[in-house]
């Protein structure tokens, strides 16, 4: 076979450091937009970009010659520097270290997107940590919670 392709997509989700909840709702549609910007500059798709106060979800189509670590690595250190320059009450910020990458079957590509776009409805009850553990057991990820939240 001559040509190499590929249909990969992720969801993305990392955290502000300790969950600081400093991603108000002025600051969300610039920092969204810049790392849906990102994920292009990658050769990526970026489908959708959403959160809340204190994570960011992002639903992308990766390009063959991309790694998931790459791509996070690029979205959390622009934007990082993105929200310090644009937010000068932020200058000290900065993102959790870790992050979480799940795969997405393009079945599934449509509730994963309307999960994305309610964050903001869904945690009037449910916290991050919450969510996230949910994300774990779901796609059978075992983990030490001493861990988890570093």
């Amino acid at each position: 076979m001559p040509q190499s392709l590929s249909y990969l997509l992720v969801h993305v989700v990392f955290s502000t450091k300790d969950r600081n909840p400093c991603l108000d709702e002025k600051i969300r549609p610039g920092l969204y937009q810049y790392i849906a910007g990102c994920v292009r500059e990658m050769g990526c798709e970026a489908l959708r970009v959403g959160g809340f106060n204190d994570h960011v979800h992002v639903a992308a189509r990766i390009s063959r010659t991309v790694t998931v670590a790459k791509l996070v690595e690029i979205m959390k250190t622009a934007s990082s520097k993105w929200i310090k320059t644009k937010h000068i009450d932020l200058k000290h910020f900065e993102w959790q270290r870790g992050y979480g990458a799940f795969t997405v079957s393009h079945y599934n590509l449509d509730a994963l997107l309307r999960y994305i776009d309610t964050q903001e409805e869904h945690h009037r009850t449910r916290s991050f940590q919450e969510e996230y553990r949910a994300f774990l057991k779901k796609h059978c990820i075992k983990y030490d919670e001493r861990y988890v939240w570093d």
